[in-house]
Order: structure tokens, then sequence, then C-alpha cells
């Protein structure tokens, strides 16, 4: 299956621009801009490019019949979004216990403009000790682009202002709010 997927990535002109990190076993790939259903394909078609055993979180309603079984089968794991569950501290045990453990969420949380980041994925980051990995969907270039790993400091507004806003504010095609946010060092 990997190899249809990787077929149609490079069939519709995309292309990886950016080291691939294989030497990273444990790992965070921050996706962003997530601005359509067009997004989950083509981040499949990155994963059998890269050759990488890459898993995904999404919302749990996506895994619920008649076709949630499919998002399972690609790799997915259901993330229930409420306040009464300490998402966080769960993954972070998991990804402790797993020996590789390598996969990507979209911070954004929608595909609308959002003025900030949802702060899971950096928080399950640095609280297991691996790396973020931040990957752009430049759609004007069809590129992906991958930027070099780094491990969160802990500072979150540090962070993203010193890693997130330069890579990101590069990114062709989709600029949201969050970029100008963090910049301007507004984060609500």
């Amino acid at each position: 299956m990997n190899a249809i997927f990787k077929m149609f990535f490079y069939l519709f002109g995309w292309k990886i621009a950016g080291r691939i990190p294989y030497e990273v076993k444990k790992g965070v790939f921050a996706v962003c801009p997530h601005n359509t259903w067009k997004d989950f394909f083509l981040g499949i078609g990155v994963r059998a490019a890269l050759k990488l055993n890459i898993g995904y979180f999404g919302k749990e309603e996506l895994f619920k019949p008649p076709f949630g079984f499919i998002f399972r089968w690609l790799g997915g794991t259901p993330t229930v979004r409420n306040k009464n569950t300490n998402l966080v501290a769960s993954h972070v045990e998991a990804i402790n216990k797993a020996e590789d453990k390598l996969f990507a969420l979209a911070p954004e949380g929608t595909r609308k403009n959002v003025s900030k980041l949802k702060t899971g994925f950096y928080y399950m980051a640095h609280g297991a000790g691996i790396p973020i990995i931040m990957v752009g969907f430049d759609f004007e270039s069809k590129e992906v682009k991958l930027a070099e790993p780094f491990y969160p400091s802990g500072d979150y507004k540090e962070d993203m202002k010193k890693y997130f806003v330069p890579f990101f504010e590069n990114i062709g095609g989709f600029q949201k709010d969050w970029i100008k946010n963090y910049k301007n060092n507004i984060f609500e």
C-alpha cells in the first residue's frame, strides 16, 4: 500500500526538501499548515516517500464507524479531546514505553485559521525528552519541507519564536494568524 501512496505523491508533482532524520527513533512531526482534507493524503504520501513508520493522532470522530477502521489501519490513534483527560501524560507514558515511536500531528488542531497552536504536542515531546521535527506543506512550490529536529527547552514561547516562526513563515501558500501572533509575542 505504501508504494501506491508514494507513487501518487510523486505523480502529483510533490517533492521533499530537507534532510530526512533517519537517526530519530522517537519524535513528533509537527505538520503545518493544516488547511484541507487533502492534507491527510499528502501526509500518507510523505510518510511512504520517507520510508518511515510514522503514526498519527487524529480527532476521535474520525475513528468511528463506518470508516474508522481505515484510519486505524493507516496508523492512526484517536485523540479524546476533552478537559477531563490528561492526554499529555498518557502520551508521554506511551512514548516512554515504546522502543520506536514516531508520530505526526497538526498542532493547529483544525483546518480553520487559528490565533495560537495547541500546546500538547510540545509538552509531549518535552516530557518524553524527544525531538520535534517541523514539517511544512508548501502548496505553492509543491514541496514538503523538513526542518532539523530540535529538543524543546520547556520554554514554549521562546521555542515558538526561535524555531516555529522562522520555519513556518517561509512556507508558501497559506499563512495563519498564529505565525503573526507568535512573531509579535502575542500568545493569549
